[in-house]
């Protein structure tokens, strides 16, 4: 895959709910894809743990830029189903999501995101999430106005 298509990803990932919630892409390469998020009182829920909500949305949409490395620009990934766990809480000023496509198919693609909350060199896993994508023809996609 060539080099502009990665940078062309990691413009196109920061747009909508996911600048909202203030995720920068940190890596991108064929078949994977990383992310960060500096934690801000609006990411934490009421016992100051960063919600898993936030933690789900940064597990889902890495994993669909990872999907996306493998396909050209007439594809779009959609997220048909995905399972997380969550290992502890996250409390760090930090988190970082890596996700590998672990099976490539052609249409069909499982990726696997990771979640750690980081904080002085240290990492810790807190959650993993297993997702199943799509990629559908972009001309199949309807742009929302």
């Amino acid at each position: 895959m060539a080099s502009d298509w990665f940078e062309f990803l990691k413009k196109d990932f920061v747009q909508g709910f996911p600048a909202f919630c203030g995720f920068e892409v940190t890596h991108a390469d064929h078949g994977v894809f990383e992310t960060c998020l500096k934690v801000q009182d609006k990411h934490r829920q009421q016992d100051g743990f960063v919600h898993a909500g936030v933690i789900s949305t940064m597990a889902d949409h890495t994993a669909g830029y990872a999907a996306y490395t493998t396909v050209t620009r007439k594809s779009r990934i959609l997220t048909i189903e995905f399972k997380i766990n969550f290992f502890k809480p996250a409390t760090s000023p930090l988190l970082i999501c890596r996700s590998k496509v672990i099976n490539n198919g052609k249409k069909i693609k499982v990726v696997e995101s990771e979640v750690f909350s980081a904080s002085d060199g240290t990492e810790k896993l807190v959650s993993k999430a297993m997702l199943t994508m799509t990629a559908v023809p972009a001309e199949n996609i309807q742009a929302v106005s």
